[in-house]
């Protein structure tokens, strides 16, 4: 996702884990009626478009690192993934079996590697490639989920996470989720307000380094770590502009300056080990020179929480928004 945001950046501006259930046998020769497992399954995807298989899917490759964690999440192991080991660096929610296979990197999948899986389904993004879609729908279903939309982007992650459990048959799994994934959140925002930090502001954002210039980019208002951390009762103070889809903005240390309330905490992700905030700005006076900075008010989240995830990884961030505000 890095690579692809970053574009995105630059125009506006990362629990449980189940194997894959044993394919269920062939209707008998006698004519006897297939289990209700093997029943045919229709899914609309984000597409409008409508998905038919004769049974729920159980060779899957996911094309992106949110879905990946869904699947995972739900019992249902991937066969392939798009960047296995970008994958285990950045989500530590759903980990992957070793049998995973690896098919490429999320933004240039290898079509014959995903090919000679023999999927009985893959599912990817909808910003990928149109061309992609038509070149794996020649042998192979494709489910095609939302990703991310800032009008409302819990809901989304609820109706992706849905429609994934119902093409893999995992609906009974998808609302058990749901479900504890609601209870936790109502607790963590207990737990926020117990605190006495019930409105107060945040910021969330992760960076990097080209050359000398260190860009930052902001989650602002829509994007999905924005809506978690507004469920919780914080504010997000970013009101810079953010793009429709991701409710991503983009800035650099001087456009930082416009935060000025002292009650800001400023989160922020590395897990990939390259901290621009800890190491690339160490020396520099305007960094410094911010209230939560001054504050010490500034908290890496742990390694491995994904920015773009399902329940499991947006517990991970609310958990560790928990733990800031009552640490």
């Amino acid at each position: 996702m890095r690579s692809a945001l970053t574009a995105i950046a630059a125009l506006v501006v990362l629990a449980a884990c189940g194997t894959t259930e044993a394919p269920v046998p062939e209707q008998a020769a006698s004519g006897s009626a297939a289990p209700p497992s093997a029943a045919p399954v229709t899914v609309t995807d984000s597409r409008g478009k409508q998905i038919t298989l004769d049974r729920p899917a159980t060779r899957v490759v996911s094309l992106e690192w949110g879905e990946t964690e869904m699947l995972a999440g739900l019992g249902v192991m991937p066969v392939g993934a798009a960047d296995v080991k970008g994958y285990a660096t950045w989500v530590t929610a759903a980990k992957l079996d070793p049998s995973v296979k690896d098919v490429g990197t999320r933004q240039e999948p290898s079509v014959d590697s995903i090919s000679a899986l023999q999927p009985d389904l893959v599912v990817m993004e909808a910003e990928r490639d149109s061309a992609l879609v038509a070149q794996l729908e020649k042998f192979v279903p494709v489910l095609v989920a939302e990703g991310s939309d800032a009008a409302d982007n819990l809901k989304r992650m609820r109706d992706d996470l849905n429609m994934i459990a119902a093409a893999v048959g995992k609906t009974d799994a998808a609302a058990k989720q749901l479900t504890d994934f609601d209870a936790a959140m109502a607790a963590a925002k207990q737990k926020i307000a117990d605190a006495g930090a019930a409105g107060r502001p945040f910021v969330m954002a992760d960076g990097w380094k080209q050359g000398s210039t260190i860009s930052i980019r902001l989650f602002g208002k829509g994007s999905q770590l924005s809506e978690i951390a507004g469920q919780l009762g914080l504010e997000n103070a970013w009101t810079g502009e953010v793009d429709p889809q991701w409710g991503l903005g983009n800035t650099d240390v001087e456009g930082l300056t416009a935060l000025k309330d002292p009650d800001i905490r400023f989160f922020y992700n590395a897990s990939d080990g390259d901290d621009v905030f800890a190491e690339g700005l160490a020396g520099n006076a305007i960094w410094k020179s911010l209230p939560f900075v001054e504050k010490q008010q500034v908290t890496k989240l742990p390694d491995g929480i994904w920015m773009f995830g399902g329940p499991l990884s947006s517990l991970q961030y609310a958990d560790a928004l928990v733990k800031a505000y009552t640490g």
